[in-house]
Order: C-alpha cells, then sequence, then structure tokens
C-alpha cells in the first residue's frame, strides 16, 4: 500500500494507474452474474425452488428454500438451504448446504451434499435455478451408488415406509433469519 501523503502534489499512485488496466476484481465479476441470476429468478421463478441474496446485503450469500416434489418421501415439505459462492463464480460451484434437517441419501447429517454438478461436473453454463432444480429432482431421484448416508440409501430400495418415517422424523421447519 502506497504513502498518498507523500506523494508528491498532482501526482497518481501507481495503484489508480494500473487499475484502470486491469481486467475486473473476480468478485465484482462473480457479483454481477449473482444480481443477474437474481432477475432471472425474480422475473421467470420456477416452480417450487426460489432463492435471494442474504438479508445482510452479501451477494456471495444466499438463503433458497426447495418445496419437496409431489409422488415423493418430501412432498408437502420445505427445505431451506445457504448458498456460499466463490469470488470466482460462476467458474467454481457455490458451497450449498441444506440448513433443514434432511434424512437422504445423497445430504449427510451436516447437510452436506453429495451431487456432481457442484463438484467435478460443474460448468458455468449451470446457475442458481439449476442446482436448486437439480437439488429438488435429486429429492425424488437420489444417487444410491454414491450415498453419504448408506442407512437412507438401503432403506430407500428396501423399505420405504420406514424411509417416509424417518424423513418426517427428521424434518423441522427453521424460522427465517
Amino acid at each position: 500500500m502506497e504513502d498518498s501523503q507523500n506523494a508528491a502534489p498532482g501526482s497518481v499512485s501507481a495503484n489508480k494507474l494500473g487499475g484502470a488496466r486491469k481486467a475486473a476484481d473476480p468478485g465484482q465479476n462473480a457479483a454481477k452474474r449473482l444480481q443477474t441470476e437474481l432477475m432471472m429468478l425474480m422475473t421467470s421463478p420456477a416452480p417450487g425452488v426460489s432463492a435471494f441474496p442474504s438479508a445482510d446485503g452479501n451477494l456471495l450469500s444466499w438463503r433458497a428454500t426447495i418445496e419437496g416434489p409431489d409422488d415423493t418421501p418430501y412432498a408437502g415439505l420445505t427445505f431451506k438451504l445457504s448458498f456460499e459462492f466463490p469470488s470466482n463464480y460462476p467458474y467454481a460451484p457455490p458451497t450449498v448446504i441444506y440448513r433443514t434437517p434432511i434424512y437422504h441419501p445423497n445430504v449427510d447429517f451436516s447437510g452436506r451434499i453429495c451431487l456432481d454438478i457442484l463438484k467435478d461436473k460443474w460448468t458455468a453454463a449451470y446457475n442458481i435455478q439449476t442446482v436448486l432444480l437439480s437439488l429438488q429432482s435429486l429429492l425424488g431421484e437420489p444417487n444410491n451408488s454414491s450415498p453419504l448416508n448408506g442407512e437412507a440409501a438401503e432403506l430407500w430400495e428396501k423399505d420405504p415406509a420406514l424411509f417416509k418415517s424417518k424423513v418426517m422424523d427428521r424434518h423441522k421447519d427453521l424460522e427465517d433469519d
């Protein structure tokens, strides 16, 4: 950091000269992309999913909601999630966590999710809405070959009634924050 108090009168710091030619701050690019995605979510919402920046105004931190799809053990339930976006979003995926307790083969008890598009299959073509719709789809079609919760994967296949019972026991509505 330069000491501008000791600079010659009328001189421009090297930081200011070089700043105009440098690429935009990666965080600014992420913020622009997220503002565009927010407008898309507001103008063309998908049924059963929503997302908004956190109340603190930090555009890199969002809260989302997914409604459980009909004809699944999650029908009639609502799930809250958090999205944390890296400064190089959309070139790196967000970290997505279930805040609502959920019993699911691909979600551990801390809310972490095993979904390929949030890991090695991520591409900048994905956005918040595609992630939410993928997660909503995963509620009805878990990937039992890659479970984070082995018991849930086994019950999904072998005992749907007990699975549904465990879903209902685990689910708790959260207050808005």
